[in-house]
């Protein structure tokens, strides 16, 4: 058979192939997901709260990874150049990574920094320390303060979503709301005198200062360096001389000097907290005739609470 004819005979399926092909849907620019990425598990959740799935969110740092030492992988900065928005912490919190992040901003990437939405009078500057306490998400009411920020992010990457972003971010503000009061009310359980929390490293400041607990960490605010002989010979003396019950590990540091101070002070392991990080997604807890997913901010906070208050009571 000649072209010609092959293409005669084949002329009406060729028309309806292109008649299906027209009445198909097509991805249009406007239907795709905005990509972004985000530094830590608490921000990656944070944007998924307000993005809903107009976002596909790219979380560099899983459960149990510890930002202050975290290097980034080829595939990480190839993430971070293809992204659309990308959202860090910030307050030295990804110490290795702040260079970094310049240079991109610099060349015209959308990157937003979550602790730029918090007042710098209610930033905490322990004594001593290089630069300021990056651990903003201890406290619900902060956490709360870096929502509008993300959402103006999003919107200004993709302004046909404005609505949905800001309806997002009223919802997610009144749910943080919720869970400051409910915090509130938990740490209340536990008598003043006993409300002191040690733990590997000072990750915990606002969440003691938001729910009334003194906070004594063995190392900084950083884990940079380890914990000293004499940190950890102090900390069991101010154990036993506040007869205290508890001491916590942390899951995203290691657990050696807080089982040494354990082991001397006579004070039992309360549980692990997550200070760093989230817990697994899908991680799913019930305490209280609550249930609560570790793997999402405030499933992190609840479980902390939980596992403070019942500890120390």
């Amino acid at each position: 058979m000649s072209p010609f004819r092959l293409l005669s005979a084949l002329r009406p399926l060729l028309i309806i192939l292109a008649i299906l092909i027209a009445g198909m849907p097509c991805k249009t620019k406007a239907a795709e997901k905005l990509t972004v990425v985000a530094t830590t598990s608490m921000l990656a959740d944070l944007v998924k709260q307000i993005g809903g799935d107009r976002v596909d969110v790219q979380g560099l740092m899983g459960p149990g990874v510890d930002p202050h030492l975290y290097k980034p992988t080829a595939s990480d900065v190839s993430r971070l150049q293809n992204a659309q928005v990308i959202f860090y912490n910030g307050l030295m919190l990804e110490g290795q990574m702040a260079e970094m992040f310049q240079q991109l901003g610099k060349s015209g990437r959308k990157v937003h920094a979550a602790s730029d939405g918090i007042p710098a009078l209610k930033i905490l500057k322990p004594e001593g320390e290089a630069h300021a306490d990056p651990h903003i998400w201890g406290d619900a009411q902060l956490w709360a303060l870096c929502v509008p920020g993300v959402a103006k992010s999003l919107t200004d990457a993709d302004p046909e979503g404005k609505a949905a972003y800001e309806q997002r971010a009223k919802d997610y503000t009144a749910e943080l709301a919720k869970l400051h009061e409910w915090a509130v009310k938990r740490a209340a359980s536990v008598p003043k005198a006993q409300r002191i929390l040690i733990t590997s490293h000072d990750a915990f400041n606002y969440l003691g200062r938001a729910y009334g607990f003194q906070v004594v960490g063995v190392q900084g605010i950083s884990t940079v360096s380890e914990a000293g002989l004499a940190d950890i010979v102090k900390i069991v003396d101010f154990i036993k001389q506040k007869q205290l019950r508890a001491v916590f590990v942390e899951s995203s540091v290691p657990k050696a000097a807080i089982e040494r101070i354990s082991k001397d002070s006579g004070a039992k392991v309360g549980g692990e907290l997550f200070s760093d990080a989230l817990g697994t997604s899908g991680s799913i807890k019930t305490v209280n005739g609550e249930t609560y997913d570790e793997g999402t901010y405030v499933g992190m906070l609840k479980h902390n609470l939980n596992t403070i208050v019942e500890s120390l009571k």
